[in-house]
């Protein structure tokens, strides 16, 4: 399977859509019939009627949405890569580890605001890769505000994006705090304009409750079922076989390769921890980390020498996905 996808063929396209059929398969046959998602968080919430922001649909046009947002954000997420020549080498491997990352629990296969987010995900990573040959990035740093804005509209931990925003000028610029106001009044923006709303609309009182979620303390325990989490032992090791591969290598990249994995590791990092902000514990949050984590394991997939370990890994990987679907608890 990985064979196929280490070269960039069009073919592959046709793979692709067969991978992201089978990884979804187990859910089709084993979900209710219908299923609830929202398809707007606490910012957003306040804009629109209480609790028409729920919305049952079918499980299969569910799943079948989201399997398309995938596959399209899959192709984007391999253009990157390309494009910025992250992985050394033409590849299809980000696309298809993409399709597989967002396959690993339930609640990834449906829609919901973190997987819309990942466009935006998407969309700064092509902004933020093009710092490093910029002669000046103050419009681009106020794109990248408004787009972290627009983002906690639609999911409100995606604020913590912001410091991302403000690590990767300090990764791939020397200081310049034109660019850092810059980047505020993009993010202030938006939040301006939703203000003038709530005004115009006699609401004003209530623009503060969009902040209250941000003062959520982190959780000193989480209550989950174990078992249902054995899928990411084969994460796991790839993970750790991918971070051995890169610092094997990390020396003999070129510069901009460097700092473009050291701003995917931020990400990773900022994604994952500012779960606690939306209450309940949701694991369709971790949604926000498949980006980086497709790359860094298209880089160990990419590079890894045995083929027989490589193939029977992503194969373990495949088969634990499917089995986890049609049992957990």
């Amino acid at each position: 399977m990985i064979g196929f996808f280490k070269t960039l063929n069009p073919f592959n396209i046709l793979l692709l859509v067969v991978v992201l059929f089978v990884s979804r398969a187990g859910y089709l046959l084993t979900a209710p019939a219908t299923t609830e998602f929202a398809f707007a968080e606490p910012v957003a919430r306040l804009l629109i009627a209480p609790g028409s922001y729920i919305n049952p649909a079918v499980t299969a046009y569910n799943v079948l949405l989201a399997a398309a947002i995938v596959f399209i954000q899959s192709l984007l997420i391999n253009r990157l890569v390309n494009h910025f020549n992250l992985l050394g080498k033409p590849t299809f491997l980000p696309a298809l580890m993409y399709v597989t990352a967002t396959a690993l629990f339930k609640s990834f296969l449906v829609l919901s605001p973190p997987l819309i987010c990942n466009f935006l995900i998407i969309w700064m990573l092509f902004r933020l890769f093009s710092f490093y040959k910029s002669s000046d990035a103050k419009s681009a740093a106020y794109d990248l505000g408004m787009m972290v804005a627009i983002g906690s509209v639609i999911y409100l931990p995606f604020i913590y994006l912001f410091l991302v925003l403000w690590i990767a000028l300090f990764i791939f610029r020397p200081f310049n705090w034109r660019e850092v106001v810059a980047s505020i009044i993009g993010y202030v923006t938006i939040f301006f304009f939703l203000a003038v709303y709530y005004f115009l609309s006699d609401s004003i009182n209530r623009f503060p409750a969009i902040w209250r979620p941000l003062a959520t303390k982190f959780p000193d325990t989480i209550n989950i079922v174990y078992y249902n989490y054995l899928v990411l032992i084969p994460v796991i090791a790839i993970l750790v076989l991918c971070f051995f591969k890169l610092q094997q290598n990390f020396f003999k990249s070129y510069v901009q390769v460097r700092k473009s994995f050291q701003l995917l590791f931020v990400i990773f990092l900022m994604a994952g921890l500012s779960f606690y902000v939306k209450t309940p514990f949701t694991l369709n949050h971790f949604l926000l980390c498949t980006v980086p984590l497709a790359v860094f394991f298209a880089y160990y997939f990419l590079y890894a020498k045995s083929k027989w370990f490589y193939e029977s890994l992503y194969l373990l990987l495949l088969i634990s996905i499917i089995y986890f679907q049609f049992n957990t608890f």
